[in-house]
């Protein structure tokens, strides 16, 4: 094995002029990395331990705090890896991130007779922003992430077809719509057809994989490091290694998903990651022993709540899920807007006391306000939680399936790529998986054929602060938003 850089290829990473496009691997100069299972004709010495490891590194200082400059200075001095050992005849994905996208990559690559394996950072079990958190003794069920989903795709609809007979999702009869300060509320139409996960969001994210055999899922695990070695991908957790593979799928978004590709060897891919931004949002969970007076004669199960900077909406879990007929407390789950949630941002894995307790008190308020309740006349819930989602939902997009980097084998999928929805995320990680079994089939060679969104543009996103739901939104609302492309405050 050899790991050489050619004197002939290595060049001064320039970044491209904005006012010219360029062509993807010829005009974009890089300091280039060949990997390849090559011998050389230079003597080289062997791991006395493990020849088929990449040689270990000095400790690295934690990544804890790195500024985004820092890293964006990172992600464009670093080396191209260019693979050129041929495909494996069994080759294997690795997979960072167990969110819709991610886990539809491993279900898609399973069908072209790919295996893989899914990194997930989930305690409580695979989905990202498929978030369902039980609560006992009662329980108390709060789906705190995704709230429901539309389909406006057809290879979506037959995806979450297959769900439907299989028991997994259900239409959302209750009624949902919009909720002005003060009170007033304004149904949406009941088309298109609305879905939730029959028992949450996140037994939905475990279970599409429940049934597959060549799929291996590792969580809780935090990758930290890609090292491409030998014609391969080793990843390792905290210096920890966790395996190797033909190609890597980077399946999540924000600063770790920066840290982990600043010195990956993949500027091109890292480039596009740090393009996007993202908003970040306060969850409110709140459970009570009493139905919420509702001041209309809508008995809304969901709401998007305008003119109120605290909550942007409100559904009640305990009716979406569990039907009118339920007995015991309803369990509400409240959102921020996305301008609130860029006003109290603090560090999400360690919220200070006093922030917590601010940002309950005033998300109740506004919750009050919404409703066209009297100041303090809310009956105070008997448990509530907050939690801030940092890298929430994404307010710019390339708006493209998916990224590819044939050179570096490796790839992006996610909702961002398209769009903030399931339906987005779905069909981003079905045409990554696409791309590499293509790719694979190929063997690896005239790979500037299957390079894909590496240098794409990226423009603004519109959309609910949480989400999109395509199809949901009404002409004049669509009509409005064409006429006034403005971007999402994040």
């Amino acid at each position: 094995m050899t790991c050489t850089a050619s004197p002939f290829i290595l060049q001064p990473l320039k970044s491209p002029k904005p006012t010219k496009p360029y062509s993807l691997f010829k005009s974009h100069k890089t300091l280039t990395l060949i990997c390849s299972s090559e011998s050389s004709n230079k003597p080289h010495k062997k791991s006395p331990m493990n020849s088929d490891a990449p040689p270990k590194r000095k400790p690295r200082k934690p990544s804890h705090g790195t500024s985004r400059r820092s890293v964006l200075k990172k992600t464009f001095i670093q080396e191209q890896v260019n693979f050129t050992a041929p495909i494996s005849d069994d080759p294997v994905v690795g997979i960072i991130g167990g969110g819709m996208s991610g886990l539809i990559c491993a279900l898609d690559l399973e069908k072209r007779g790919i295996r893989s394996t899914v990194f997930d950072t989930g305690i409580h079990g695979l989905g990202g922003r498929m978030g369902t958190r039980i609560i006992d003794p009662q329980p108390l069920v709060f789906d705190h992430a995704a709230q429901f989903f539309t389909v406006s795709d057809p290879t979506f609809a037959e995806l979450v077809d297959g769900w439907s007979k299989k028991g997994l999702v259900r239409h959302w009869q209750g009624t949902i719509g919009n909720l002005e300060a003060g009170g007033q509320f304004t149904p949406l139409p009941p088309s298109p057809p609305r879905y939730i996960a029959v028992n949450g969001m996140r037994p939905l994210a475990d279970s599409i994989l429940s049934q597959t055999s060549m799929i291996d899922v590792v969580r809780p695990c935090w990758i930290s490091t890609l090292e491409p070695f030998n014609g391969m991908w080793h990843v390792s957790e905290n210096g920890k290694p966790r395996g190797k593979f033909d190609a890597i799928v980077i399946a999540h978004n924000g600063k770790c998903a920066n840290r982990l590709l600043a010195s990956s060897g993949l500027p091109l891919i890292a480039r596009q990651m740090k393009r996007l931004e993202l908003s970040s949002i306060w969850a409110l969970l709140a459970a009570f022993e009493d139905p919420l007076p509702m001041p209309t004669s809508f008995p809304f199960e969901g709401a998007f709540v305008k003119g109120i900077e605290s909550v942007s909406w409100m559904a009640n879990n305990t009716k979406k899920l569990f039907g009118p007929p339920s007995s015991g407390p309803d369990c509400w789950t409240f959102f921020s807007t996305a301008y609130f949630g860029k006003r109290n941002k603090v560090p999400q894995e360690s919220i200070p006391t006093v922030t917590a307790e601010r940002v309950k008190e005033t998300m109740l308020e506004g919750v009050e306000n919404a409703l066209g309740l009297g100041k303090n006349s809310l009956k105070r819930p008997f448990y509530t939680r907050v939690q801030l989602w940092g890298a929430a939902l994404p307010t710019n997009t390339p708006d493209i399936p998916c990224i590819f980097d044939p050179h570096g084998r490796a790839g992006i999928c996610g909702d961002w790529l398209l769009g903030s929805s399931l339906e987005a995320a779905a069909l981003s990680g079905m045409a990554l998986a696409n791309q590499i079994g293509d790719y694979f089939q190929s063997g690896g060679e005239r790979p500037d054929e299957f390079a894909v969104g590496l240098d794409k543009e990226f423009q603004p996103l519109k959309g609910h602060d949480i989400g999109q739901f395509p199809g949901l939104d009404s002409k004049e609302e669509i009509q409005e938003a064409q006429a006034q492309p403005v971007q999402l405050t994040t």
